[in-house]
């Protein structure tokens, strides 16, 4: 009798161990969030820049403006250049910290609740939406590729991707079981699928404006 109570005591003792010890963190994903968002806010931060010069002289040349087709210019001064009404780099300058910070937090080992998460995520849909829409108005209606909006698209779409589906495998997102393990293992192929929507929007872009051709 009393080597069974022994037994049950350190079977519940090792059961709560186990649902106390700590996750383990998402170093990959901390990482690169990290790195990710100080890319973007420096994107962000050139183009702010090269918004103020243009508003100070309508007439300078910007340092981003290479020719007609490789330029920022023409996109910061068009109507999709301020989708809410005022110039979209500031967005990223507002976004871009919250990117980093989370980032820091999880590299530090915090543990975000699963609200916290699908909230951040739902953010992270919006952006990449919203970088969507910005790439078909580069490519299709103002003919132009602008350099440090390029460096957005760059940063933003393997945060989408890593983001999602780190959320979807982990049941941050509430998928079921079947659907966790796809989305498992397509995390480990975050990478590939970054080059893969990289090569989208360049074979959209040389279909479209043939950029190859004006290197």
């Amino acid at each position: 009798m009393l080597s069974r109570s022994v037994v049950l005591l350190c079977h519940n003792l090792q059961v709560s161990s186990t649902e106390t010890s700590p996750a383990k963190r998402p170093l990959v994903l901390a990482i690169f969030l990290i790195v990710a968002g100080a890319v973007g806010l420096y994107a962000a931060f050139a183009l702010t820049l090269d918004k103020f010069q243009m508003l100070e002289h309508p007439a300078t040349h910007l340092t981003c403006d290479f020719s007609v087709l490789v330029q920022c210019g023409e996109n910061l001064a068009s109507a999709q250049g301020a989708v809410l009404g005022f110039p979209n780099p500031i967005i990223g300058l507002v976004c871009w910290p919250l990117v980093i910070c989370v980032g820091v937090a999880l590299l530090a080992g915090v543990r975000f609740p699963r609200w916290f998460l699908a909230l951040f995520n739902l953010g992270v849909v919006l952006a990449i939406v919203l970088v969507i829409f910005l790439i078909i108005t580069s490519i299709y209606f103002l003919g132009t590729l602008c350099p440090w909006c390029m460096i957005t698209w760059t940063a933003t779409i393997p945060t989408f991707w890593a983001v999602s589906l780190y959320n979807l495998k982990s049941g941050n997102i509430p998928i079921p079981a079947s659907a966790r393990k796809v989305a498992g293992v397509l995390y480990g192929w975050v990478p590939v699928i970054t080059l893969v929507s990289y090569a989208v929007v360049a074979v959209l872009a040389q279909v479209r404006l043939d950029w190859l051709h004006h290197i």
